[in-house]
């Protein structure tokens, strides 16, 4: 094969490697943490204990609570200890369940949201928070405590129509799974092999991961604070940053590796022959062997 053929083509696969990188973390991200269900439980339960979120679960109970129940001067009395019984119970193992009940349910509503065109709300269902802390008002003799309504305790986390393009491109990457980061080592793999120079085409691809894995992670960093700064008044900052993090947090780990490794292949090539490592012999032309008569 020319030079100038494997040059192109050594070049046109490592920067499809290179661009594969993001795009194969993402999938894979998107497929086994976000697409499975035991898996994204399994992410969010730790926020069960997170004081933002537990916050924000406990405002919410207590506005819907608050919402159906009418003790006329005693209304601030009241709220202030719904409020308390809601913050109490979300320090129980029993709170813990349900939250991990709640949010297997909008996992489910989520990925049914993203498979279809359905324009309806993706809710998480806090009937059994609610349910526990009507039963403890009920039994302190809070008036009307037993008239709440257990079964229209949601909070709303998207609208299926806001979705938009975002639905089409999930789904692609879900459906992409493992096969983008395998096609980012075949092609990086298959740079390296098509070029003239090798080891200069090992210390590109290295760089070349590792700026890659940045942008991934710019792209995390990015994408907080744009989720950060869209958000409605009544829903808590800090719950949703808590709730971001957590199921992003893969994705910073694999950024991270990823950029270490690339730099870390991009600098032992480089420092290769500084290290003793074998280099490919130079061809010396001959001289001429004179005639001998």
């Amino acid at each position: 094969m020319p030079r100038s053929v494997r040059s192109t083509l050594s070049a046109v696969l490592l920067v499809l490697a290179c661009l594969l990188v993001p795009l194969g973390a993402l999938s894979t991200w998107s497929r086994y943490e976000i697409g499975d269900a035991d898996n994204y439980v399994a992410t969010m339960a730790p926020l069960a204990s997170d004081p933002a979120v537990r916050s924000a679960v406990a405002d919410a109970v207590t506005g819907a609570v608050m919402e159906e129940i009418d003790v006329g001067p005693l209304q601030g009395a009241v709220e202030s200890f719904v409020r308390d019984a809601a913050g109490s119970f979300t320090e129980t193992a029993a709170y813990k369940t349900a939250w991990n009940a709640a949010n297997r349910a909008a996992h489910d509503a989520v990925q049914r949201a993203l498979s279809d065109d359905s324009d309806g709300a993706v809710t998480i269902d806090l009937a059994p928070i609610t349910q526990r802390i009507k039963q403890q008002l009920s039994d302190d003799g809070v008036p009307f405590a037993s008239k709440i309504p257990v079964e229209h305790t949601e909070v709303t986390v998207m609208r299926s129509k806001d979705l938009g393009w975002l639905r089409q491109v999930i789904q692609l990457l879900q459906s992409a799974g493992l096969w983008l980061p395998v096609a980012a080592v075949v092609c990086a793999v298959g740079g390296v092999l098509a070029a003239v120079r090798r080891r200069r085409a090992v210390v590109v691809a290295g760089l070349g991961i590792a700026l890659a894995a940045g942008l991934l992670l710019c792209a995390v960093a990015v994408g907080r604070a744009l989720t950060l700064s869209d958000l409605p008044p009544d829903i808590s900052r800090g719950a949703v940053g808590s709730v971001y993090d957590a199921l992003t947090e893969s994705l910073w780990v694999a950024g991270w590796v990823v950029l270490g490794a690339g730099a870390l292949l991009s600098l032992g090539a480089r420092l290769a022959p500084r290290c003793g490592w074998p280099t490919p012999p130079r061809t010396v032309p001959r001289a001429p062997e004179e005639l001998v008569l």
